[in-house]
């Protein structure tokens, strides 16, 4: 038995502006499963593939109120790309962020809705996932959600400290997991949330199960009666079980 990171959800009050938005910056394509739900998806995979996390936009009536607990980080190869993507971000809607960052070598955008994410300055260790170099996860202790995730997924624990934690596919392909040691607590429900797919012919209650005596709880985030499970890990943070796939 054994789980993948297969996407990120994403909030919106717009899912197709937002949706839009994001294709434009990763060089992605745009898809509809359903009405309020815009999925982003790199084109020449096929879902789910472990070269690329992918986005599923979804529609929602709250408006965003505090920083995101988790977001992406973009990846640069050059001094001269990171100026131009963040120019090109700026143009499709992008602004500049401020979320305590200080003086640092990457840039803190936020896109048409306030979602916060990162372009950072070119690092040998991102030269090839995609455009997307990180998932980041804001948390207090990341030695123990090193161990929570580690176990929950079947993706390959790189380095833990004090400050961070970081994983990646077991296939050693597409973006990082990390994560970053931060002060803040949490105190709304993630605006953006990791969804965990299980392989084909694995059992999804039992995955479930698995990850409850794991240290996981279930949430509730108003989604009613559907096929996946929605869960919490040790420190809050929802997450999806998918069904399998």
């Amino acid at each position: 038995m054994a789980l993948r990171l297969v996407q990120i959800a994403m909030n919106a009050r717009d899912d197709s502006a937002v949706g839009r938005f994001w294709a434009e910056a990763l060089g992605w394509g745009v898809a509809s499963e359903e009405p309020g739900v815009t999925n982003v998806e790199p084109a020449g995979l096929v879902y789910p593939d472990p070269a690329a996390v992918y986005i599923d936009v979804i529609a929602v009536a709250e408006p965003k109120t505090v920083k995101n607990r988790v977001h992406v980080d973009l990846a640069t190869t050059s001094a001269a790309h990171r100026a131009d993507l963040v120019a090109r971000l700026k143009d499709l809607g992008a602004t500049p962020a401020d979320v305590g960052q200080g003086d640092v070598p990457w840039t803190v955008l936020a896109d048409p809705e306030g979602n916060e994410f990162c372009v950072l300055e070119p690092r040998p260790v991102y030269r090839d996932t995609g455009p997307i170099a990180a998932v980041v996860v804001d948390c207090a202790d990341p030695r123990a959600m090193a161990r929570f995730w580690d176990e929950a997924m079947d993706w390959t624990l790189h380095e833990v400290t004090d400050d961070h934690a970081v994983l990646r596919s077991a296939k050693g392909v597409g973006p990082y997991l990390k994560f970053l040691r931060t002060p803040d607590a949490k105190t709304v429900k993630n605006r953006v949330h990791l969804d965990l797919r299980p392989y084909p012919g694995d059992d999804h209650a039992a995955e479930v199960a698995r990850l409850r005596a794991l240290g996981a709880t279930p949430a509730d985030v108003g989604q009613g009666d559907v096929p996946w499970t929605v869960l919490a890990d040790p420190e809050g943070n929802e997450f999806c079980v998918l069904t399998p796939r």
